[in-house]
């Protein structure tokens, strides 16, 4: 006889990632108003607070090792932050062993929604793509780990990157060098195609960049109901 019991399924996941400046937290802000004015059940994430490992000795490295500045740069008061932005071998082969760790810890916290049972939908500041846009897809072993992580980790029900302007953003976020940013923005619409499954919004005014996601959203989430209103023409 078949047991009667189901498990819960697991809340729908919405990840919004890109480059720092590119309006992500505008963006979270927005979308959770109008999930939670539908209805919807809405719980928020923070990949770096919720999931990162070892976050703590990452933040320690970055100031005792590479002499960064604490903190999250603004325009009145910029910082120069050393941690993502430094290339040399072996950062390269700790975040290898960083990033793996990250992503076993992420199916664990995924894992551990449908227990709690406290949400319709998830909202990731971050995700792992936000990490791995950090390695050089030019490399054929960087590509082979990439493809490895990404069967270790829940595919996103709607993955979410954010272009930018690069100047704007940096101007906004003024945290590494505008070279980086521009070649961090670079890795990130790499990985958008090597990766596949993630829609790219382009650099849009803020309101124009919720409209197309709440679409998107209305359109790809499961039970999700429309959250723009209808032309008068439909």
């Amino acid at each position: 006889m078949a047991s009667t019991t189901q498990r819960n399924p697991r809340p729908q996941l919405v990840t919004f990632s890109g480059i720092d400046g590119a309006g992500k937290s505008t963006q979270i802000s927005a979308i959770h108003s109008r999930l939670s004015e539908a209805g919807i059940k809405v719980r928020l994430l923070a990949f770096w607070d919720d999931v990162a490992a070892l976050a703590w000795a990452r933040e320690f490295l970055s100031h005792a090792l590479f002499k960064g500045e604490k903190g999250v740069g603004s325009p009145e008061r910029p910082v120069l932050r050393r941690d993502k932005n430094v290339r040399s071998w072996y950062m390269t082969a700790s975040r290898f062993a960083l990033y793996f760790l990250d992503a076993l810890r992420l199916s664990a916290v995924v894992g551990g929604l449908s227990v709690r049972n406290d949400a319709d939908v998830v909202i990731f500041d971050r995700y792992l793509y936000d990490e791995l846009a950090n390695l050089d897809l030019s490399n054929a072993i960087s590509r082979a780990y990439v493809r490895f992580l990404l069967k270790l980790v829940p595919h996103p029900d709607f993955a979410c990157l954010l272009d930018a302007d690069p100047a704007r953003a940096h101007a906004r976020k003024p945290e590494y060098g505008l070279d980086f940013v521009r070649s961090n923005r670079a890795s990130y619409l790499a990985l958008s195609i090597f990766a596949g499954g993630i829609t790219v919004i382009p650099p849009l005014a803020a309101e124009e960049v919720t409209r197309r996601v709440l679409q998107a959203i209305s359109q790809r989430l499961l039970g999700i109901p429309r959250l723009l209103p209808q032309s008068p023409h439909q």
